[in-house]
C-alpha cells in the first residue's frame, strides 16, 4: 500500500504523541524499517517566531524547490489546460515562453524531456515539419537498427539497413542523428572503452564479489535493463540495499541516460539518507562513470565501486535480480500500454520487497530481514 505525504506525516504524529512503533506498524501494515524512516524524515522541529512545526526534510525539499515551483506555478497560470494534449501540442505552448522561463522549468511544468524540446525549437528554425517528421521517424529506425545488431552497427552499415527497410538518409544525416542520440558502434570505440574502463584502478572495485553488508545503507548496488513494449524501448534503473536485497528506488525511461541514474540515485538518498559510509557499486556504463554523476557522488559522499570490464558476475546481485524480475514479471505479460507497464513495474518490486521470500535471506522477504535488524538495534 502506497501513502502520501499527509498520511506518512500522521503517522509519525501519532508515534510522537506516545503511540508505540509496534502498534502502529501492526495497525496499518506497515514494516518497521519503514517507519523508522519515515520518522527520521519527519520529524518535527519547532519553527522560530512561528507556531508551526516542520521536520528535517522539509527545511532540504522547500529551500530547494520554492523558487523552481513560483515559475512553473507561473508556466500553468497562464496558459489553459492540456492534460491531455499531444507532446506536438505541449511544445507549442512551451515554445511561447521560450526566453522567459529555464528551459528546465519548462519542460518540467507540462513533463516534456528536454532533449524534445531542443530539438522542437532545432526544427522550426529549419521551418520544416515535414523533415522533422521525417527525423523523428529516422531516430526511431536507427534505435532499433542499433539495438538489433548489438550496438555494433555505424552510420554506413545502420544507412544501409534502412535503405534496405524503405528509409531515405543518407550517410552524413544518419551519422548527425546517432551524434545527437548518443549512439557510438562499439566497434569504433571500443578500445577508447577499453582504455578508459582501465583508467579506474583495480582498486575501485570494492566489493570483489563479496555480496554481503554487515547493516542496511552500507552497499548499494545499481544497474540499468533494457525492455521493448511494441515498437518502443523502455529503461528500467534500479538500486538495491546489498544487506537485505532490497530494491530501494527504481525509475523508467525511454532513455537510457545519466538523467535516469541520477534521479533514481537522488530518490534512494532521499528515502533512505544513508550515513557517510556507503558504497555505490555499478557497472562502468557511460551514465555511470559520467563526470556529473561521479560528481553527485562525491558531493553526497558516496564511495564508488566498479566491477572489472567484462565481468557482468562482478555486479551479479542485480543481473540476478533483473532475471528474475523478466521471469516473474516482464516475459508473462503482454502490457497494452507504457502506463500499464510502469504500474506492473511497481506492483512486482512491492510484491518483491514485501511478499517474496529471498533464499539468501533464510527466506525471508527483503523488509523481514531489515525489520529484523532494526528490531536488535
Amino acid at each position: 500500500m502506497r501513502y502520501s505525504e499527509e498520511e506518512k506525516r500522521t503517522l509519525v504524529s501519532l508515534y510522537y504523541n506516545g503511540k508505540t512503533v509496534y502498534e502502529i506498524c501492526q495497525e496499518h501494515q506497515i514494516s518497521r524499517s519503514t517507519f523508522y524512516t519515515w520518522i527520521q524524515a519527519y520529524r518535527p522541529v519547532e519553527a522560530k517566531n512561528s507556531s508551526r512545526t516542520v521536520t528535517p526534510k522539509d527545511f532540504d525539499s522547500l529551500l530547494r524547490r520554492c523558487e523552481k515551483q513560483e515559475q512553473i506555478i507561473a508556466v500553468l497560470k497562464s496558459i489553459p489546460a492540456i492534460a491531455n494534449a499531444t507532446t506536438q501540442e505541449k511544445l507549442a505552448v512551451l515554445e511561447l515562453f521560450y526566453g522567459q522561463f529555464s528551459v528546465h522549468v519548462l519542460c518540467e511544468a507540462l513533463d516534456v524531456p528536454r532533449g524534445t524540446f531542443y530539438n522542437h525549437i532545432k526544427r522550426n528554425k529549419r521551418d520544416n515539419s515535414s523533415y522533422a517528421k521525417h527525423r523523428e521517424e529516422l531516430r526511431a529506425a536507427i534505435q532499433e537498427i542499433f539495438d538489433e545488431s548489438r550496438q555494433t552497427f555505424g552510420s554506413e552499415k545502420i544507412c544501409a539497413v534502412l535503405h534496405e527497410r524503405g528509409y531515405k538518409a543518407g550517410t552524413a544525416l544518419v551519422r548527425e542523428l546517432m551524434g545527437e542520440m548518443g549512439l557510438s558502434s562499439v566497434s569504433t570505440t571500443s578500445k577508447r572503452q577499453w582504455k578508459k574502463s582501465n583508467s579506474y584502478e583495480r582498486k575501485s572495485n570494492i566489493l570483489q564479489r563479496q555480496f554481503h553488508a554487515e547493516a542496511p545503507n552500507c552497499v548499494w548496488v545499481s544497474d540499468v535493463t533494457c525492455m521493448k513494449l511494441k515498437d518502443r524501448y523502455y529503461y528500467l534503473c534500479a538500486i538495491v540495499d546489498l544487506y537485505s536485497r532490497k530494491v530501494i528506488a527504481h525509475k523508467v525511461s525511454t532513455r537510457n541516460s545519466t538523467q535516469l541514474i541520477t534521479a533514481t540515485l537522488r530518490m534512494a538518498y532521499n528515502a533512505r539518507m544513508p550515513g557517510e559510509n556507503l558504497t555505490f557499486h555499478s557497472d562502468q556504463g557511460s551514465q555511470y562513470t559520467c563526470h556529473a554523476f561521479r560528481q553527485l557522488l562525491k558531493k553526497l559522499k558516496i564511495t564508488q565501486s566498479f566491477p572489472n570490464a567484462g565481468t557482468p558476475h562482478d555486479n551479479a546481485v542485480m543481473e540476478s535480480f533483473f532475471a528474475v524480475f523478466k521471469k516473474e514479471e516482464f516475459y508473462r505479460n503482454n502490457y497494452r500500454s507504457e502506463a500499464e507497464l510502469r504500474k506492473k513495474i511497481d506492483e512486482y518490486i512491492a510484491f518483491y520487497n514485501q511478499k517474496r521470500p529471498h533464499t539468501t535471506l533464510n527466506l525471508q522477504t527483503p523488509e523481514q530481514y531489515e525489520d529484523a535488524f532494526f528490531r536488535k538495534q
